[in-house]
């Protein structure tokens, strides 16, 4: 019931807000979206979620809203966009879009000059006072961008750029109060609606908790949702504690692989499997954008709608960061790593020799479809050049398809992302347009590319023990074992040969999958060691660079929320403390992972798909 009353509140909201002499409009907030799509992924570091016309080389359709102008007059139209391909090239970018007022299309092409976020100047236009028609038009469906469009009668009154000053005047544009109106408690909030949420939300709430699972995408289960498209790596039910996992029979896709048509992910059933739970309340289309703390423990949460900006505050004795990015935990001063550990720090054979800040890159997957008939791609060179010699003459690109492990995976993540559109489409048009024996290709178009990335490795949240090699190698034996790992030590570094032809700007990674038994992980890996009520699920739990290469795959995710959510549950029976679940209530904690929460009149049609041998020494491959 509460997913229904937060989406009514968000259409309620206007899109647009008058403030002095000028008129605010955010696109996000826009009542027809059109072919535009409302990207979120960003907006920790530019204050907004954006409009991206994501239409592979294709124009989309309009966007449209309305906006009521508080008098008549002459405006001049201001338009916040970005020239993505500015990193890489000096000209003209492809991302271009108008805008058009009423029955007028404005002069200037926006989103393709500029080397960052600007406000761009459109032109002027005689309005009537009260509503009236603004519509974003796509020209290339290269992926123009637009955050936000402000009109004002004054043409020096331009709106700050400066990030922390732009907030601010949104905020004030807006009419967003300082604190958010509207509070909510729970015994438990879950921040982060991929697997590793999704399965902490439903635990605890099975055994008893009211839990809120606050997640800032239209559709569940993150990289393996239809936006990424990334399988369910990794076995369930092995182990010490073979009830756990269990659960991901209730929602797993039944057809394997990466980069494969959207129906193959099954959003559907993940959205039912929530929709079951009385006791979740799913915050949908929200992202958690501030913590409020006292005493080293967090007391609530702020999250944002993305598309209409409404603020709420959660409230809740106990907190889980499933967010992938250690987002939460960053926010409330929680302890954390990023990059690669020195093998010395804790004597990895699979570490670097010096600590540095490399992680495992982010993916933008893509597939192309035959259309039966000859078809056209407009010719896309933007300061990646392609040719006979170093192109990559597929049809799909799934992971190896990896871009930024050179860069900072949070801050420079639009870059990232980009960098891996940039990387598609420079390629399919030079084997649409330039490859001499391009037969293969002549009648296929790009059926699919992905503009959500598929990321592995930002923060690690460090918790009372952090899990290394010589845990996996050693099978070390630990009191508190939990869920089970059967994943390969798998990680990923830049290609050879792709680095020889794209020096500093490789597209593409390489692994060696290093063998293991399947070792069941700490419970202790699963909270923070500094903030006293937060407990973590996902890829940014308590581990090395190394170990993250066993347990970040998703069915394996998946039962460290199960695990979270069963200790969240001893938490609110006891009253302690995710550390306390350890020091006094393991045996408890035990018997529910052994049993497990998970249907038992489901039967296990999923498909496994590669993890690691359950009998096999440990040895290395290449894949």
């Amino acid at each position: 019931m509460k997913r229904v009353v937060l989406l009514a509140a968000a259409l309620l909201l206007s899109s647009t807000t008058a403030f002095g002499t000028g008129v605010w409009v955010e696109a996000e907030s826009f009542r027809d979206k059109g072919g535009w799509s409302v990207d979120q992924q960003f907006m920790d570091l530019m204050g907004s979620p954006y409009l991206i016309a994501h239409g592979m080389g294709k124009p989309v359709a309009d966007a449209v809203t309305t906006v009521e102008f508080p008098e008549s007059g002459t405006y001049h139209a201001y338009v916040r966009t970005f020239n993505w391909v500015a990193p890489w090239y000096d000209g003209e970018g492809p991302g271009r879009f108008s805008l058009r007022v009423g029955k007028r299309t404005l002069p200037e092409v926006l989103g393709n000059r500029g080397r960052e976020w600007m406000w761009q100047y459109a032109g002027r236009v005689a309005v009537r006072k009260g509503p009236v028609e603004v519509s974003l038009t796509d020209l290339s469906g290269f992926d123009g961008r637009c955050d936000a469009v402000y009109f004002t009668r004054d043409q020096g009154d331009v709106p700050p750029a400066d990030s922390g000053e732009l907030a601010a005047f949104r905020r004030r544009m807006l009419h967003i109060p300082d604190t958010p109106q509207r509070v909510e408690s729970f015994d438990f909030v879950v921040v982060g609606g991929g697997i590793a949420g999704m399965c902490a939300a439903v635990s605890a709430s099975r055994l008893g908790c009211r839990v809120a699972l606050v997640n800032d995408r239209p559709v569940l289960g993150g990289n393996n949702s239809s936006e990424v498209r990334v399988h369910l790596g990794g076995v369930i039910e092995v182990g010490p504690n073979k009830g756990l996992g269990r659960m991901i029979r209730e929602f797993g896709h039944s057809r394997g692989g990466n980069a494969q048509p959207a129906g193959n992910y099954e959003d559907a059933k993940k959205e039912e499997f929530i929709a079951a739970e009385k006791n979740v309340a799913l915050f949908a289309g929200c992202r958690a954008v501030a913590v409020n703390t006292t005493g080293g423990r967090i007391a609530s949460v702020v999250v944002r709608h993305i598309e209409t900006g409404e603020e709420t505050l959660l409230e809740a004795p106990l907190f889980a960061d499933c967010t992938g990015d250690g987002t939460v935990g960053f926010l409330a001063g929680a302890d954390f790593r990023m990059g690669r550990e020195s093998r010395d720090e804790f004597g990895e054979e699979l570490a670097p020799a010096a600590a540095d800040r490399m992680t495992m890159g982010s993916s933008v997957q893509w597939y192309s479809v035959d259309a039966g008939e000859k078809t056209d791609f407009p010719v896309f060179s933007y300061g990646l050049r392609f040719d006979e010699t170093n192109c990559e003459k597929v049809t799909m690109g799934e992971w190896k398809w990896e871009t930024g492990m050179n860069l900072d995976q949070i801050v420079d993540f639009e870059r990232i992302r980009d960098y891996g559109l940039l990387v598609v489409y420079s390629n399919w048009s030079f084997l649409k347009n330039g490859l001499r024996d391009n037969g293969e290709f002549r009648n296929r178009e790009l059926g699919w590319v992905a503009y959500v990335a598929g990321k592995r490795e930002s923060r690690r949240l460090l918790g009372d023990y952090v899990l290394k090699q010589d845990d996996i190698d050693k099978h070390v034996f630990h009191e508190d074992a939990s869920f089970a790992t059967t994943w390969d030590l798998d990680l990923h570094f830049p290609d050879s040969l792709n680095s020889v032809r794209f020096p500093g700007r490789e597209f593409k990674a390489a692994t060696k999958h290093v063998h293991i038994y399947p070792y069941a992980v700490p419970y202790r890996c699963l909270y923070s060691r500094n903030v006293d009520n937060l407990f973590m699920a996902g890829r940014n739990i308590s581990v090395t660079h190394v170990a993250l290469g066993s347990v970040r795959v998703m069915r394996t995710t998946g039962m460290m929320g199960e695990v979270v959510g069963m200790a969240a549950s001893l938490c609110r029976k006891y009253g302690t403390s995710p550390r306390g679940v350890y020091q006094r209530h393991l045996d408890e904690l035990r018997s529910l992972m052994r049993e497990g929460v998970g249907r038992k009149d489901v039967p296990d049609n999923q498909r496994f798909n590669q993890g690691a041998s359950l009998k096999a020494p440990r040895a290395l491959r290449n894949d």
